[in-house]
């Protein structure tokens, strides 16, 4: 079993690249047989916390979004684990998942948009939601608030990280 557990619970990253170093520390803790779903918004950090957890598990890169491929196995270079990161936006149902053929088992295995999708995959999984939030930034978005800057602002705020255990 992996040592994921000790990040269960809801903390806040302040920027991409600490959402980067929390997916090294999570990539160290993962062993084979561990399933990810990785939930957000678009432009959340859901990749960036995934290339983060392929540094952490020494895999050969570049970890990049697998949207128009759906599915990419990076192999380990130390003797670990691959990683297979899925991004299951584009699919219409969990059997479509299914009919990737993924190694759970023997793989770290990572699923962006997965909510909903994995439960015949594995009996547990780990499911880790990403919040993109204004904390502190002044900015109104309910008020109104509106300029050139709000983009810039929303994708530097940072983020509310939930790790918790499924089912």
């Amino acid at each position: 079993m992996s040592g994921i557990e000790r990040f269960a619970g809801e903390r806040e990253v302040a920027s991409p690249a600490d959402m980067e170093e929390l997916g090294r520390q999570l990539g160290a803790t993962l062993r084979p047989g561990d399933l990810i779903v990785l939930t957000g918004p678009l432009g959340a950090g859901k990749t960036t916390l995934t290339r983060g957890i392929g540094a952490g598990l020494g895999v050969r890169g570049p970890v990049q979004s697998p949207t128009f491929v759906i599915a990419r196995t990076h192999p380990s270079e130390v003797d670990g684990p691959p990683l297979v990161h899925v991004d299951a936006y584009r699919l219409g149902s969990p059997a479509e998942l299914d009919d990737l053929g993924l190694d759970v088992d023997r793989s770290v295995t990572i699923v962006e948009w997965g909510r909903g999708m994995v439960d015949g995959l594995a009996d547990a999984w780990w499911e880790i939601e990403i919040a993109r939030g204004w904390s502190g930034t002044g900015v109104d978005n309910a008020c109104g608030t509106s300029n050139s800057y709000v983009q810039d602002l929303e994708d530097t705020a940072p983020r509310t990280v939930t790790v918790t255990r499924r089912p």
